[in-house]
């Protein structure tokens, strides 16, 4: 290593890591014998189709033991047995978050074979181009529309041999040489296989290799077609060890997972709750977040930033709308708690523990009592800790959170390193970093600043492609990340930029896109998503787009109330409003960060256009194409400010 380079020491080894088994199959058997009775999961099952008034039923949220889940897997996995699936060999799933797509990933591994994560939004072009590549021979579809796209609009599939829908779809006509049967038929067809071979599974799972593949998973990419991550049986293995061993998991915990189990990051928080033997809730509509929590009162939930954006925004929003006194009262309330949390991961710093100035501790009890316990309500009236990841998490958002009591532990990782390999510690976190590296993951600083990860959850490559692996996977075992970083006297990783991303002016000054970013979404509560540009250019601009619910409220109060979101978006008095924030952003910023112009668009980013990942980053690249007439436009007769 380089005298430049800086390094983070894991976390001591424990045993627990060095004594993991082969495979999360062996490890869900393990915990099915340990604890057959105890409930491994809960999820919403609806009570009637529709209200009276037209809208969603009333639901009821139903549990499973680990003796039923069990019994469920061990059919899915004997039923793909019948149908001739052996080791290793690809089944695709492409379904939201919902307790079948646990089971079907659990009961593909426990037959020794390999799952391909296919999200459902994904296109029929790249759907396909993911089935082909993996040489997937079979896919368990969610619904008919699913079925429609892997059937008809993806084409030809030679490899396809059969599809399972779990809603028990099938298709008008039959389709030459592919089966199609419901989640229902496949569970009978593997109880009876189970009855003619009652040690197929038990024998599969025994004979699965720690090295063995386990999971296919594409990168949802910013750029360019997706590349298939080879991660084997060990990563997921090691990833329930890494996690239960950091404390941050026990087995009282309810955890609330909604985030897209065909991303890394949902799909590795199964492995530790089964490691611990935890409830969790199950159910991947985003739209019923805030409906579910308080419902589920959970103690646990991983997010990607947007969701905590959303919640700040939502509820700076309503502070606003509510007016006088109550919106002052939460303005100060957001700056005793920021202030709060500061002030105490200052002394924790410097001192080993966490102290305020007694005057600031008296604020912060008023202001617990008039604001912050409503805002832990909110989530629940349990929560013991969040943890964000998939982007980056504006510290001012962590510290208003943390000073309200809802702790949100940042964490890093990517899809090559099966996610989690940095997290931050308990109550010891320090917003602004992404913590310590996991138990038996090492970290390096190249001296150009990228951050190497190195250790058992890092991918055995990427599919078919061993020039692309060259170029990120070194012959040692490090891993290239594309992130630039530094890592303090205390071993807590901080994330400057992605190594892509950040740009230099004309001037010749390199700017941090992500960290001006983070910084607006601080000061604006309208700001749903933000571009800030500026390579090669001699000013940096931005391209902004507002959360809906946000501003249509402030709307509604300033005289613009039936306009559509387009026409607010579009009026000069919501360029002003944001022009306002603008300025703010550019009083803590250095000159040649700050935004000289901006853009708000006519609408907000999704992932259906294209412009958003899965879980939710942005695709700088398509934005900046399908906006290259509007970013010219800032740049018109350009002439530095």
């Amino acid at each position: 290593m380089s005298p430049t380079e800086q390094s983070a020491a894991p976390l001591p080894s424990a045993s627990l890591i060095d004594s993991r088994p082969a495979s999360v199959a062996g490890l869900f058997l393990s915990r099915v014998a340990e604890t057959p009775g105890r409930v491994a999961y809960r999820y919403p099952v609806p009570v009637d189709e529709h209200a009276a008034d037209g809208s969603p039923g009333a639901e009821q949220w139903r549990s499973m033991t680990w003796a039923e889940a069990a019994e469920r897997v061990g059919s899915i996995a004997g039923g793909l047995m019948s149908l001739g699936i052996r080791p290793e060999e690809r089944v695709a799933i492409s379904c939201s978050t919902r307790i079948e797509w646990i089971l079907a990933d659990l009961g593909i591994m426990c037959a020794g074979a390999a799952v391909t994560a296919v999200y459902p939004s994904t296109n029929a072009e790249e759907t396909a181009f993911i089935l082909e590549d993996s040489g997937s021979r079979g896919i368990i579809a969610e619904d008919a529309r699913q079925l429609a796209k892997i059937l008809g609009e993806c084409g030809h599939l030679p490899e396809l041999a059969f599809v399972v829908t779990i809603d028990g779809s099938k298709p008008a006509e039959p389709v030459e040489g592919v089966e199609v049967l419901s989640l229902a038929e496949l569970e009978e067809r593997g109880a009876a296989h189970r009855k003619e071979h009652p040690d197929a599974v038990t024998a599969a799972v025994a004979a699965i290799d720690r090295d063995q593949l386990a999971t296919l998973i594409y990168t949802s990419g910013t750029t360019g077609r997706p590349k298939g991550v080879r991660l084997v049986h060990d990563c997921w293995s090691y990833q329930a060890a890494a996690q239960s061993s950091t404390g941050l998991l026990n087995a009282e915990d309810v955890q609330y997972l909604w985030l897209p189990l065909s991303h890394v990051f949902g799909k590795t928080l199964t492995s530790g709750h089964i490691q611990v033997g935890s409830v969790i809730a199950v159910d991947g509509r985003v739209d019923r977040i805030i409906h579910n929590l308080p419902v589920i009162k959970p103690t646990y939930m991983a997010s990607a930033p947007r969701v905590f954006e959303k919640v700040y925004n939502g509820i700076a929003s309503k502070a606003r709308a509510e007016g006088g006194a109550k919106y002052k009262i939460f303005m100060w309330a957001a700056k005793v708690a920021r202030d709060y949390a500061r002030a105490g991961q200052e002394s924790l710093v410097a001192t080993g523990a966490k102290k305020v100035p007694f005057g600031l501790a008296l604020q912060h009890a008023v202001a617990d009592r008039l604001v912050y316990a409503k805002i832990r309500d909110a989530f629940g009236g349990r929560m013991r800790a969040c943890v964000s990841g998939s982007a980056a998490l504006a510290p001012e958002i962590g510290y208003f959170f943390a000073g309200a009591g809802v702790h949100i532990l940042e964490g890093y990782g990517l899809t090559e390193t099966s996610a989690g390999s940095t997290v931050n510690p308990g109550e010891n976190y320090r917003i602004g970093t992404v913590g310590t590296p996991l138990p038996g993951t090492e970290v390096r600083i190249a001296e150009d600043g990228e951050i190497l990860l190195r250790g058992p959850a890092v991918m055995r490559g990427y599919h078919n492609q061993p020039e692309k692996t060259a170029e990120v996977l070194e012959s040692d075992g490090w891993f290239h990340t594309g992130d630039i970083g530094e890592v303090d006297k205390d071993g807590f990783l901080k994330i400057t930029d992605r190594k892509k991303d950040m740009f230099k002016t004309s001037g010749g000054k390199y700017v941090a896109p992500s960290e001006v970013e983070g910084r607006f979404k601080a000061v604006c509560p309208f700001v749903s998503n933000i571009l800030v540009i500026g390579n090669g250019r001699n000013y940096c601009t931005a391209l902004i787009t507002l959360d809906e619910p946000a501003i249509m409220q402030w709307a509604g109060a300033h005289g613009q109330s039936g306009k559509s979101y387009a026409e607010v978006c579009s009026s000069a008095e919501v360029h002003e409003l944001i022009g306002g924030f603008v300025e703010r952003l550019n009083g803590g910023l250095q000159r040649w960060q700050t935004v000289k112009k901006f853009t708000v668009l006519p609408r907000d980013l999704d992932v259906e256009h294209g412009e958003l990942t899965p879980s939710l980053k942005v695709k700088r690249p398509v934005v900046e194409r399908e906006n290259a007439a509007a970013i010219e436009k800032m740049y018109e007769g350009a002439v530095e400010a």
